[in-house]
């Protein structure tokens, strides 16, 4: 065995002992942990012990029933189902820390087993077991198992914790955007939130309808900045306050000015880009304002697309204000689109040409709202965007003669 690997190369005795122990933590820092995923941090960790350490390794987790699952093993595995000879014995390393050991059998060989506890902040997530066919671990070694195991045990946490907040966050998510409130019966809504992927932090992407008087409908689509559950919490704050901004009935480009002042005063709060369209189908018109966001695009009735121009004020919670409306007539043939940049935007690209990509779309004629919004996010590809998804659209409802 090399010096890098802890055998008996280097200073001789207690020190040369001691300072493979070193090399062997310091490497395994290095290479235990590398990623947030439990799965690979365990074989990592059984990895490492038999190329050092060990002629096999188990890592075997308690499921939520109790029981303990095998979900890495390394090196001659054949070694971990050997029988024991005697009960084990309690052996107390690194402060005392117990762990088990025992002799067994394997194939009419003696073999060294060494259980180790899988354990972070008092919380045991498992055990791990070494075996050694080449004789008793040392003091050192056994010493160096248990601080790898805890190294391990403790990226393991973190994973968890991580997953957990990822958990709620998506949640909280899902929760909000999947409940809109529920425009007039006038207006034809869909809408679609397209999640990154399960290894993603979610973000803060949502959309919103209310309702307000002689028919019309205010139709939201916003996006906070950043990853994560603050985000989401973030989200809620802004569909809450706005929420009760827009029922004072102000039009859209006064209801951004409200609520980047009162963001703005709350300095915890992240910025956040919003799109707001006030649809009023008694008189065919529907007025646009936008903090930051990316153009609506409005579909023909023969399935064709433009993107409507709207004036682009600063993001919300920058206190700068500055917004513009613009008014624009609306036919019952016609589609609003509102949506997020994760249903365009592609990495490396000039969001011009992704936006073009949108109004390139030539979708089927005389496709109701819900298929017309299926149809974009086939076409864009949107299930395999890089980003969040969040897709809101919009089409006056026929009157029935």
């Amino acid at each position: 065995m090399s010096e890098h690997d802890g055998g008996s190369a280097g200073p001789p005795g207690e020190y040369g002992a001691l300072l493979a122990r070193l090399r062997v933590t310091e490497a395994a820092a290095e290479q235990i942990g590398t990623g947030l995923d439990e799965g690979a941090t365990c074989r990592e960790l059984a990895g490492f012990l038999f190329r050092n350490l060990c002629d096999a390794v188990a890592v075997d987790l308690r499921a939520e029933n109790g029981r303990l699952d095998r979900v890495a093993a390394a090196g001659a595995v054949g070694l971990l189902e050997a029988r024991a000879e005697a009960s084990p014995s309690v052996r107390a390393v690194d402060g005392g820390h117990p762990l088990s050991e025992w002799t067994a059998l394997s194939a009419g060989t003696p073999v060294h087993l060494l259980s180790v506890p899988f354990q972070a902040r008092n919380r045991v997530h498992g055990a791990v077991l070494a075996v050694r066919a080449r004789g008793r671990f040392s003091d050192h070694e056994a010493a160096t198992i248990h601080f790898t195991v805890r190294l391990a045990a403790v990226h393991l946490g973190h994973a968890r914790e991580l997953a957990a907040t990822e958990e709620t966050a998506m949640h909280l998510q899902r929760a909000l955007v999947s409940e809109p409130g529920r425009p007039h019966p006038n207006l034809e809504t869909a809408s679609r939130y397209l999640p990154v992927g399960s290894g993603a932090l979610v973000g803060g992407d949502w959309f919103e309808t209310v309702r307000l008087h002689f028919g019309r409908t205010l139709l939201v689509v916003g996006d906070v900045m950043g990853h994560g559950l603050d985000a989401a919490v973030d989200m809620n704050a802004y569909r809450s306050t706005l929420r009760d901004v827009a029922a004072t009935d102000l039009a859209p480009h006064r209801v951004l000015r409200q609520l980047d002042a009162l963001v703005a005063g709350d300095p915890a709060r992240r910025p956040a880009t919003c799109l707001l369209v006030r649809v009023d189908p008694t008189r065919g018109v529907a007025d646009f304002a936008s903090a930051g966001h990316l153009p609506p695009a409005v579909f023909a009735g023969d399935g064709s697309a433009a993107l409507a121009e709207v004036p682009v004020g600063p993001p919300l919670g920058t206190g700068i204000g500055g917004y513009e409306g613009v008014t624009r007539p609306v036919t019952t043939e016609e589609t609003l689109l509102m949506f997020t940049d994760g249903l365009v935007e592609r990495r490396g690209e000039d969001i011009d040409v992704s936006l073009a990509r949108l109004a390139g779309l030539r979708l089927p004629v005389g496709a109701a709202v819900e298929q017309l919004v299926d149809a974009v996010v086939a076409g864009l590809d949107a299930r395999h965007a890089e980003d969040d998804v969040a897709v809101l659209a919009a089409r006056i409802r026929r009157r029935r003669a």
